[in-house]
């Protein structure tokens, strides 16, 4: 409630409705009311008045009414009336958000807010809101879209990303756009998913306003460069169409922005919060091929903090071997010391908190090649080379391959910034009030693959009960429990991509939802990785569970994954669909969620009497009613 504002003095407002304003007034809180002011100035702006003079008098003129800023706190679907100044007709930004972590939102939300400070109509739309066809409406057009997988767009972009290259898309030769690509340097297919819809845009007759910028998971600085350029041309723009108009923002910051909210305190990897280790335990069987564990923090507040689908990032330290394996490789001295970017630590401190050992990118095989006067065109132009390159070596493994001579400094400048390691939460706050659970293969403990070592999770396995770690919460608003708790759901989540359903279980028995829930869980066998088997019998006991479909691939000759025993169960879940419930993938990118998909595909074709065509356009409808989602990597 806002409290103690009186509406009193000489209005032209008729009493009845001073009254109503008073009311209104009271009841709103700081950020409704300044959301009302905006709204208010630009409808005055526009309305002619009954009273000579007034307009003019009331404010102290035309100067003082320029003194007041729109809101910034609006509410991204408004527009706000165009000034009546505006020598012609101001088009409205629209900024799509097409992103699998939410980074793409945040910087999309930054940008709206700095666009309406400077009095241009603007809204954020994420992707999986935005309806195609109304592309052919848009005049200026921002978007922020990341990639995942083998190049794949975020699920919720799907359908835009399709449609641009269908015939169905229209041509827009009026359309101005710009288009900011996050991924990751370590996959094949960097920035692919932002790359394509750039060239889809252009193909189509689309402008550029700003060249399509490309960043890394470092993205920062590149995507705050580009916001301030993206803000920028929308200020050209506005200045040429309506030079007489609202406040100036500096910039994308938006440390003077006039109207624009204080930022809400948030957990990042930058200023991460301090977390209890409660538990730590192994939870495969003896001779599991893979390590996996169930780690258990906690610290006061944390379960207002994040929701079941949200992950939960771990500052780790890289390991003793790879960080000697790197001062071998470049016979460098781990105590010498380097200052870079505004920071000075000693060498081993750099290779240890700051930078990126474990994982392989190609920019830095460029530099390393570079710096060792070696020509490497042949590799990087071979795609499945590249490919197991990067999976299978570290950081240390291509200095060694090109030997060069290094000193501290330049070691430092050409490694990639470490990158955060985020895990899918295995809990609810309505079950386990102020913790998180997790559960975490060790990358390096599977024998059989023989993969390297992972730097996080060996950090997290060697952590020690009753010791601290830093954490921060990776928001994913669109993997979520349905609102409505009548509605089934249907869980598909093979090993780890267990993990979050373990919280969408919890939350939907401590909420009283009376919606059934299914799951489907895969493991290699029965006897050593069925995790969290206890809990998932003693929920079916409770009806907290109503079914589970398992599948172990080794324990029977032929394998069986997850994705058969969708299609043996294709009947009912086909009317499970039909009926109205929830159909949630969680795991891996590469493999079993386009297996999983193809399975789907086969039940809707074979059990709604559907040719393919129409079975793909079903579950495009499935995901577009926000009932089919993935949360895969």
């Amino acid at each position: 409630m806002s409290g103690g504002v009186v509406i009193q003095g000489n209005f032209p407002i008729p009493e009845e409705r001073r009254d109503q304003l008073q009311q209104l007034a009271t009841e709103l809180n700081r950020e409704q009311l300044m959301w009302l002011s905006g709204y208010f100035a630009g409808a005055a702006a526009a309305a002619p008045s009954s009273i000579p003079g007034f307009q003019n008098n009331l404010l102290g003129g035309a100067q003082a009414r320029a003194q007041i800023p729109a809101a910034a706190t609006a509410a991204p679907a408004f527009v706000a009336p165009a000034p009546a100044a505006a020598a012609a007709p101001l088009p409205t930004l629209t900024i799509i958000s097409a992103s699998h972590t939410g980074n793409g939102r945040k910087i999309s939300e930054k940008l709206l807010a700095a666009v309406q400070g400077i009095g241009m109509q603007a809204r954020v739309v994420k992707a999986g809101d935005y309806q195609p066809r109304e592309i052919a409406k848009e005049k200026l057009l921002y978007v922020v879209i990341s990639t995942h997988g083998d190049g794949d767009p975020p699920d919720e972009a799907r359908g835009l990303y399709e449609f641009l290259g269908t015939k169905r898309a229209p041509p827009l030769p009026d359309l101005q756009y710009s288009v900011l690509a996050l991924g990751d340097t370590s996959y094949p297919k960097f920035c692919e998913a932002g790359r394509v819809v750039d060239e889809r845009l252009a193909k189509l007759g689309a402008k550029r306003l700003l060249p399509r910028v490309d960043c890394d998971v470092d993205f920062e600085q590149l995507a705050q460069t580009w916001a301030d350029d993206a803000l920028a041309r929308v200020r050209e723009i506005k200045d040429k169409l309506a030079p007489v108009g609202a406040p100036i923002a500096t910039g994308f910051s938006g440390q003077t922005t006039a109207a624009a909210a204080a930022p809400v305190p948030e957990l990042t990897r930058a200023q991460p919060a301090t977390a209890e280790v409660l538990a730590n335990q192994r939870i495969v069987g003896r001779g599991a091929l893979r390590e996996v564990r169930h780690v258990e923090l906690a610290f006061p507040g944390l379960g207002n903090l994040y929701k079941p689908g949200d992950a939960l990032g771990i500052v780790h330290r890289n390991p003793e071997p790879a960080i000697d394996a790197v001062l071998k490789a470049t016979k460098l001295d781990a105590g010498a010391t380097v200052t870079h970017e505004g920071k000075t630590h000693t060498l081993l401190e750099w290779l240890r908190d700051e930078r990126e050992l474990t994982r392989i990118a190609r920019p830095l095989l460029v530099q390393v090649a570079k710096h060792a006067n070696v020509d490497i065109s042949e590799l990087l132009g071979n795609a499945s080379a590249m490919a197991k390159l990067t999976a299978t070596c570290q950081v240390s493994d291509i200095l060694g391959t090109y030997p060069a001579e290094w000193t501290p400094e330049a070691l430092v400048n050409v490694l990639r910034p470490v990158t955060g390691r985020v895990y899918s939460i295995a809990s609810s706050p309505a079950a386990v009030g102020d913790e998180v659970h997790l559960t975490v293969a060790v990358v390096g403990s599977d024998t059989d693959r023989k993969l390297l070592a992972g730097a996080a999770s060996h950090f997290v396995v060697n952590t020690a009960v009753d010791s601290n770690v830093q954490v921060w919460i990776e928001k994913n608003d669109r993997f979520r429990v349905p609102a409505d708790t009548s509605r089934d759901i249907i869980m598909v989540g093979p090993g780890t991509g267990i993990a979050p359903f373990r919280g969408f279980v919890q939350e939907r028995e401590a909420t009283g939802a009376t919606g059934k829930n299914w799951l489907f869980f895969g493991g290699r066998s029965l006897y050593t990785d069925f995790l969290y088997q206890l809990e998932w019998q003693q929920a079916l006991k409770r009806k907290a569970l109503h079914r589970v479909d398992v599948a172990f691939s080794r324990d029977q000759a032929e394998k069986i994954y997850v994705q058969h025993r969708i299609k043996q169960a294709g009947k009912e879940l086909f009317a499970w669909l039909s009926n109205g419930a929830y159909f949630y993938v969680c795991g891996d990118a590469s493999a079993m969620a386009p297996d999983v998909n193809a399975a789907l595909l086969d039940v809707v074709r074979e059990h709604g009497n559907m040719d393919a065509d129409d079975a793909q356009a079903w579950l495009a409808d499935l995901t577009a009613d926000g009932r089919y989602l993935r949360d895969v990597y």
